[in-house]
């Protein structure tokens, strides 16, 4: 593997920009996707669907068209020198998949854009630090109701594409702590299970070390989201982890007040700060969290500051 130096910035966005939407993960609804292109156009954007962002699999209906056809709009997309940013239109199943379908080489080489999701998307954000070392942004993917008709998320990524340094302070009013402190670090993370799934695979990074590390889920029960943890506790994949940001929990089971308790039990011992409800993630108004930039993160205040704009 091979990795820049310092993280690498994509330029921001510009009226009149390319934009493309791939579907890496699972299949989007056709309305949804036809509204989030409407929004995403509104911006002055020039939007371009992937040649397989309808499709569905043959055999396997979780997942949008085959692997290899996922890979090869991603990977067309990123070599577009005329492509600006790629925006994923949903998560769900399927992009730890297709990682071995992408040309690793062949995306070094070409100039850095911003790729924008979250969800099954955190796949793809790891891949793409580990082995391109560039910033990717954890927001809404816009093909699904956490961008279409949810105004206040919509307009948090706008802002992060064409005005970053307008994006530098995050201060969700829904911060708690629960590990008081304040650490310094690089963002990274993203959902739970994803990186569970990702030790020890390729593609993934070996460790959380001087990460501010960003968690969150949906629709998990409290046993697993233990089970989950406990993995990541154990194999030492958490070990130096600078802080830690939760996000939302949604239909997790069997109640809030039950994972944050889980949280504060497994996470405390590490003697790191721990903020709960960050606002990003399975949530309305998500905000966009840019991954990959060095931050400062202070418990009390609930606050994560980035030392630069994460798009030049």
């Amino acid at each position: 593997m091979t990795r820049a130096a310092a993280p690498i910035r994509p330029p921001r966005l510009r009226p009149g920009d390319r934009v493309a939407a791939v579907a890496p993960c699972s299949p989007v609804a056709a309305d949804l996707l036809d509204a989030a292109i409407g929004i995403v156009r509104g911006w002055g954007l020039d939007v371009r669907i992937g040649g397989h962002v309808r499709d569905r699999h043959p055999v396997l209906p979780y997942l949008a068209g085959t692997d290899a056809d996922r890979a090869g709009d991603l990977q067309r997309a990123w070599l577009d020198p005329d492509t600006a940013a790629v925006l994923c239109v949903r998560g769900g199943d399927g992009a730890h998949r297709m990682l071995d379908r992408l040309d690793f080489d062949a995306l070094r080489r070409a100039p850095a854009k911003a790729l924008v999701g979250f969800s099954d998307v955190t796949a793809l954000h790891e891949a793409f630090a580990v082995e391109l070392g560039t910033v990717t942004l954890h927001g809404p993917v816009i093909g699904t109701r956490y961008f279409v008709g949810d105004t206040a998320a919509a307009e948090r990524l706008r802002a992060t594409l064409f005005a970053p340094e307008s994006q530098m302070r995050l201060a969700p009013p829904t911060a708690t702590a629960l590990v008081g402190g304040t650490a310094r670090g690089t963002v990274i993370g993203g959902n739970l299970s994803l990186l569970n799934d990702g030790v020890a695979t390729p593609h993934s990074r070996a460790s959380a070390a001087g990460g501010i590390l960003l968690l969150e889920d949906v629709g998990e029960d409290a046993s697993r989201i233990d089970r989950m943890l406990t993995q990541l506790l154990r194999s030492g994949w958490m070990r130096g982890v600078a802080g830690i940001l939760l996000g939302s929990w949604t239909d997790c089971t069997p109640s809030p007040e039950m994972i944050r308790e889980l949280m504060r039990e497994r996470l405390a011992p590490l003697g790191v700060p721990v903020v709960w409800g960050f606002g990003f993630g399975h949530c309305p108004a998500q905000l966009t969290v840019p991954l990959g930039v060095a931050a400062r993160l202070d418990a009390e205040a609930g606050t994560l500051t980035l030392d630069e704009p994460a798009l030049r």
